[in-house]
């Protein structure tokens, strides 16, 4: 996967009239700008779920994937932990009957361990242009409000600071037995995901949350991209 893979993957969901990418779309862009993502392998037919299985490992992760659907812990399309064949057959078939038609298929998932969370994106405001936001990530990002902007182009320096600027800046830090996050590695993704926005125009709004820091390395867990047509 590489830049024009990325290009070829949200041209062809506006030419479809698509305002979303799914999460194994969204993904596969992010992972073309060397951002890191989880393992994981979209499956379509309930044939094809055992050799997932093997390649990916337990325990894992299965959720419906679709561009219909953006919120999928609301729609019960998320199963976690899940440890044997006979959990992730039972996990497929509830999946696709709470897709109910959406069109969509059953991500295949890495289990991610790690118990911080974080969230990175990008929004693009009418007067700045794309600006890259950071902050604490999970189910209480809407309401701890605890994140930072910055206008893209980044700077290592300019990443850096908005990691300082949060108010939850000691979950970066070696606590209770974890190590110190990798914020090097941090800020190479928010500046990545700066150099997505200003590349390609489309792209009005990227949402990685959660990011997990799983030790010290930080992997994105979740992704959605909204897109725009071209400017």
């Amino acid at each position: 996967m590489n830049k024009t893979d990325a290009v070829q993957i949200i041209r062809a969901a506006l030419q479809q009239g698509r305002k979303t990418l799914s999460e194994y779309e969204a993904k596969q862009v992010l992972a073309a700008y060397g951002i890191p993502v989880t393992r994981e392998i979209l499956v379509t037919e309930r044939s094809a779920l055992s050799a997932s299985l093997d390649e990916i490992g337990f325990p894992l992760v299965m959720k419906g994937c679709s561009a219909e659907v953006a919120h999928k812990t609301e729609k019960n399309l998320v199963r976690v932990d899940i440890r044997n064949e006979q959990e992730a057959l039972l996990a497929f078939d509830e999946i696709t009957a709470a897709m109910n038609g959406s069109g969509g298929a059953v991500l295949v998932q890495e289990m991610v361990g790690g118990r911080r969370e974080l969230v990175m994106g990008l929004t693009r405001d009418p007067q700045f242009g794309p600006c890259v936001m950071f902050g604490l990530g999970g189910i209480f990002t809407e309401i701890l409000k605890d994140i930072s902007f910055r206008k893209a182009p980044l700077e290592k320096r300019d990443a850096l600071e908005m990691m300082q600027d949060i108010k939850g800046r000691a979950i970066l830090q070696a606590v209770r037995g974890m190590p110190a996050a990798d914020t090097d590695e941090l800020a190479d993704m928010l500046m990545r995901i700066g150099t997505i926005g200003l590349d390609m125009q489309e792209v009005a709004e990227i949402d990685l949350n959660p990011v997990i820091l799983s030790g010290s390395k930080p992997i994105a867990v979740d992704a959605l991209i909204v897109l725009q047509a071209g400017q």
